[in-house]
């Protein structure tokens, strides 16, 4: 399939900087340092960023941007890594949870669990409530439950989410997987099972463009446009203006209705989160794993 190449290049990358992070969530250590470490270790590959780096802590189960200042210290949290990479726009997008607790390796096993069962029933033509069957099924019978309102998706050229859905639990639709390229990703909690926007959005992607007066805001909407419509996150816009210039640019982009913003995701109840997620190509043949070592 076209572009197949490019997936598997971005999905192996993917792949490395996950596990690299992964070594470097530890005691003691500092959310933006490890952030700014894998960010750097994709660029130096050669590869560019499908979205910043991504570090959840405990309820917070996904879109945790480390902020220009991040106070967050890694100490006894429970940490879904989610780390994307595109080559010429094509996408490897995986997480995988670190349990610094040392209490909640049975909440991990249980994502984990899952994205095994759920890539072992992966082929074209399946239904994707079938897959979201053997999510829940795992998940539920590990003693947790899934996050319903978070689920797997489709990837694209320049995409990180388009269809198809891939829920976490059996939605009982007949949709089916055809031809494509997709993420699987299991959450499991020890909440109730579902997700709402909580605290401050550090993550960002523009959905159009319009025209703006001010010079450095014209320059700042430029160096967006870099991004190719993919997400970023202001941290990456202070390296090239001020902090009081990017504010007033997205405050701007917001207003003109061309900014989307992706606050932490929360479980409702506080419950504690864990992440499994791989990249696919489903082909008439046979299913790809993208991500992977």
């Amino acid at each position: 399939m076209e572009l197949l190449d490019d997936f598997q290049k971005a999905g192996k990358i993917a792949k490395e900087a996950l596990l690299y992070g992964k070594e470097l969530i530890r005691k003691d250590a500092k959310l933006l340092d490890v952030t700014e470490k894998i960010e750097e270790f994709i660029l130096k590959k050669g590869a560019g960023m499908a979205f910043p780096a991504q570090m959840s802590c405990d309820a917070i189960a996904a879109h945790y941007c480390a902020f220009k200042d991040d106070p967050i210290v890694f100490d006894k949290q429970v940490v879904c890594l989610d780390v994307g990479v595109e080559v010429n726009g094509c996408i490897g997008d995986n997480a995988l949870t670190v349990d610094l607790s040392r209490d909640q390796k049975d909440l991990v096993r249980a994502s984990e669990e899952a994205l095994r069962a759920a890539t072992e029933v992966l082929a074209l033509g399946v239904k994707v409530s079938k897959i979201g069957k053997v999510v829940e099924d795992t998940i539920v019978n590990a003693g947790f439950q899934p996050v319903r309102n978070l689920s797997g998706h489709g990837l694209g050229q320049y995409q990180v989410h388009m269809p198809p859905n891939i829920p976490n639990y059996d939605t009982k639709e007949h949709e089916v997987l055809e031809e494509g390229f997709i993420a699987v990703e299991p959450f499991a909690t020890d909440g109730k099972g579902m997700i709402q926007e909580k605290g401050e959005p550090n993550v960002f992607m523009m959905t159009g463009k319009k025209p703006v007066r001010v010079g450095f805001v014209r320059n700042i909407q430029k160096e967006i446009e870099s991004y190719q419509g993919l997400p970023f996150t202001a941290r990456w816009l202070f390296k090239k203006f001020s902090e009081s210039q990017v504010n007033y640019a997205l405050r701007q982009f917001n207003q003109l209705g061309i900014l989307k913003s992706y606050a932490p995701l929360v479980e409702r109840s506080g419950g504690l989160v864990s992440q499994a997620e791989n990249s696919f190509y489903v082909g008439k043949d046979e299913v790809q794993t993208l991500t992977k070592a």
